[in-house]
């Protein structure tokens, strides 16, 4: 099929979508990590208190977005974003009511949980997939940037607000803006891929998820994707409390997660792009290494320059894989079962990140320091540059016409 010359409206709208999407869903996912430290020194509880319930968002996220993503190849993506907007707006309010550790449980870990899914990388990812063919890596790094940009100026925003408001309004102001997506959702996203729509112009073939989990492919790729999920929820969820018990201002620590969001902004869009003409292997390899250069700084040296330097850095590789999964899957497995087979990838990815976030929190209840699960992190990444060393492409690329 020949590239049109231009992005139709239709184009632009589905990439606003899934931007403003993601602008909000990644704020929302962060604010735990921004307010651990206030939070657990108000109510009187232990980190780990906290760490269990973002373990439990991670693992009921993680089977949420496996349904989500087989639900995405079969229904009205409009529906499903939206639902799952509604479902988080819900979730993360009333976080700002929470009194005992089993609220946390149940509404940032499960309801959260469950609506996260629905409005994440893996439905949105497939609705860009789907419109732009041709440049999915660069189109789904620019979406995926919107969760850059989201933990940029939301989460200083909410650093502000937790300052001089305190941690509860921060969860209010964040449900407020899940439902300021809900008009937009509406008119950007197609109801249904009917036939001649926009999305409906991608052949559809490709391997069962069955029959992609009888190749090697595949496995390498749920190793590499765990490893990376337990290294993105450790570092965002105890990033703010390590820094201020090293001695980081409050507010200065906060606004670590916006630096690195600016730092993710970059990131993805030059994976998205690198993708695009190379491949998602290199990229991948190269957000590891810097992992792996990330986690022996701050294991040698804890000064406030050395975190600076490491949010800056562990941010550019931050949301890399968010846009590679795509890639990897389509070239790999092809097109007919995309949201199925990228949602279980994402699933072990968020299922390990819950794994992250509460060895961390364990690890610091236990030993007073984080030193032996930035060890861990480090040991891990460089598993995973190993791993992405035995992956072997796909001998033909037939998913998708350039």
């Amino acid at each position: 099929m020949p590239k049109p010359s231009k992005l139709s409206m239709a184009a632009v709208l589905v990439l606003a979508a899934g931007f403003f999407a993601l602008f909000v869903n990644g704020s929302g996912r962060l604010a735990v990590g921004l307010t651990l430290r206030p939070m657990v020194e108000d109510l009187k509880w232990n980190r780990a208190d906290i760490g269990s319930a973002v373990a439990v968002f991670q693992v009921v996220s993680a089977i949420a977005m496996f349904f989500a993503g087989k639900l995405a190849d079969r229904m009205s993506l409009r529906f499903l974003i939206a639902s799952g907007v509604v479902v988080c707006a819900f979730g993360i309010g009333m976080m700002g009511f929470v009194t005992e550790p089993w609220h946390v449980l149940l509404l940032f870990g499960l309801i959260y949980g469950v609506g996260n899914a629905g409005c994440s990388t893996t439905t949105v990812g497939v609705m860009v997939a789907r419109t732009f063919p041709g440049k999915t890596g660069f189109a789904n790094g620019f979406v995926t940037s919107g969760m850059s940009l989201g933990q940029l100026l939301i989460v200083a925003v909410l650093a502000a607000v937790l300052v001089q408001i305190g941690w509860r309004s921060v969860y209010f102001w964040v449900a407020a803006a899940h439902l300021a997506l809900l008009p937009l959702i509406y008119f950007a996203v197609p109801a249904h891929a009917a036939n001649g729509s926009l999305m409906a112009q991608v052949p559809r073939e490709g391997m069962s998820l069955r029959e992609a989990m009888r190749t090697r492919r595949f496995w390498v790729l749920i190793g590499v994707f765990a490893v990376c999920g337990l290294d993105d929820f450790f570092v965002t969820t105890h990033l703010v409390a390590y820094a201020e018990d090293s001695g980081v201002s409050q507010l200065f620590a906060g606004n670590l997660l916006a630096v690195m969001g600016l730092a993710a902004l970059i990131g993805v869009l030059l994976a998205g792009a690198f993708g695009d003409k190379t491949g998602p292997v290199m990229p991948t390899i190269a957000s590891f290494v810097l992992r792996i250069a990330c986690f022996g700084l701050v294991l040698i040296d804890q000064s406030t320059a050395s975190i600076a330097i490491f949010t800056l850095a562990f941010g550019l590789t931050f949301l890399v894989t968010a846009p590679l999964t795509i890639l990897f899957v389509r070239d790999a497995f092809g097109m007919k079962h995309l949201g199925a087979i990228s949602g279980l990838i994402t699933m072990v990815h968020h299922a390990f990140g819950g794994i992250g976030a509460y060895l961390g929190a364990v690890i610091f209840d236990k030993n007073g320091s984080y030193a032996i699960a930035f060890a861990i992190m480090l040991a891990s990444s460089v598993l995973a540059v190993a791993l992405m060393l035995l992956y072997q492409p796909r001998p033909t690329q037939s998913a998708v016409a350039a």
